[in-house]
């Protein structure tokens, strides 16, 4: 079924940006950035304003059991299944602003430019904000999309947990986002995903609009380390059980795995390290290390594995405790839609927009969504790729070029 085209779009892009300085307001962190971790109070208010701009925008919202928000505009033939834009509304402890925020917002800009412009789109398009990408609060990262997906069970990643034993499913509602729509089960006729780089390639080359053909494999894991506390002073080397030690052998084995790989730009990450007692004078006898390896290559991303697992065997041996796996996961984007990959990629030359394909380093939802739909991501630029940190900056000049790619694909989907 086809609907004719649509004429090309532009969006308004001072209304756009005017939108993501609004969300800049809201949980501050570190001067220029923000600390909006998922289901804290500042998340909940994003959320809530959120929600107004879609209701205000003729949208109608849904909310599922794990709290991703749906906002939904209707089609002509309503009965079709969506057309889909989505991203996250939530940070990381030292987040910038636009990382996830440009590509919520840039959705619904889509959504207020059609109306502005009378035009009704044959597919009904829906505006997604996903819960808890970032993993920042409650690990792994991606989870909320990835019970969409089927990966996760809705009732695993309610039960996750934070640094201070909160529930997930009880944090989301307390801030009154336990949504009573079920998690996944419903077709989607594409999902698109617009993100900051969060890497130097756009911004050194100057090009404003990335189409993303693929990302890395990652292998992420946490690991628990046994050991057992004695006094920091008499107790002798040879019978020492320090887990702190054995953690820290695990940061330096999983960045040494990067290093070795660094020549065909694989990725050793030391994450996060926690022990019990933590305190001088003695000898800690739990900890626990969260790393991952990641690699263009999927083959050598599970051999970067294989050496950390070797490394792990090592380190267990040389600091004389126990180490167990205690979660892991994996993804890749090895299944992103080639006709939407070509669609965004056509769009932009038909704009009269430059592009470059390249593929993703780091993890998005849209890695889970393309197991169930098909799926592509457009890149914008940040500048000199800083992300993950305060000082994360992109212009509305260099973003709307993408923001108006991703409104046309989208326009062009949902009229088929």
């Amino acid at each position: 079924m086809n609907a004719p085209q649509l004429p090309a779009i532009s969006v308004d892009a001072r209304r756009y940006w005017q939108s993501v300085e609004r969300s800049a307001e809201i949980g501050l962190g570190r001067p220029g950035g923000l600390a909006r971790v998922a289901l804290c109070d500042a998340d909940k208010s994003m959320r809530d304003e959120f929600v107004a701009w879609c209701k205000a925008a003729g949208c109608s919202v849904t909310v599922d059991g794990v709290g991703n928000i749906f906002a939904r505009r209707a089609g002509s033939d309503d009965s079709l299944p969506p057309v889909v834009i989505g991203s996250h509304l939530d940070t990381q402890v030292n987040g910038g602003r636009y990382d996830g925020i440009v590509g919520v917002l840039a959705g619904l800009e889509v959504v207020r430019t059609l109306n502005d412009l009378g035009l009704k789109t044959l597919r009904p398009i829906e505006v997604v904000s996903w819960t808890n990408e970032e993993g920042a609060r409650f690990s792994p990262p991606m989870i909320a999309s990835g019970a969409f997906a089927g990966v996760y069970k809705p009732e695993w990643v309610l039960d996750r947990k934070d640094d201070e034993g909160k529930r997930l499913g009880d944090e989301l509602a307390r801030i009154g986002y336990a949504g009573p729509a079920p998690v996944g089960g419903r077709p989607l006729d594409a999902y698109f995903e617009l993100h900051i780089e969060q890497g130097p390639i756009l911004d050194a080359k100057g090009i404003d609009v990335g189409v993303v053909t693929h990302g890395y494999t990652a292998h992420g894991f946490i690991v628990e380390v046994k050991g057992e506390t004695a006094h920091s002073g008499p107790w002798p080397m040879d019978k020492r059980r320090n887990a702190l030690v054995g953690a820290s052998m695990l940061a330096v084995a999983v960045n040494d795995v990067g290093w070795k790989h660094h020549a065909t730009e694989g990725k050793g990450t030391a994450a996060r390290i926690v022990a019990w007692p933590n305190k001088p004078g003695i000898l800690s006898d739990w900890a626990q290390f969260t790393g991952d390896v990641r690699h263009e290559d999927p083959k050598v991303a599970a051999q970067m594995l294989r050496e950390f697992d070797a490394a792990m065997a090592e380190a267990a041996k040389r600091s004389n405790t126990e180490m167990k796996v205690l979660e892991s996961w994996t993804w890749n984007a090895e299944l992103f839609d080639k006709e939407c990959i070509g669609l965004v990629r056509n769009t932009a030359r038909s704009l009269g927009i430059a592009s470059l394909d390249l593929p993703s380093q780091a993890g998005h939802d849209a890695y889970f969504v393309a197991r169930v739909a098909p799926t592509a991501m457009i890149f914008t630029p940040c500048t000199e790729g800083i992300t993950h940190n305060n000082n994360e900056h992109a212009t509305l000049e260099r973003t709307v070029p993408g923001v108006n790619v991703l409104a046309n694909a989208v326009v062009r989907r949902a009229q088929r």
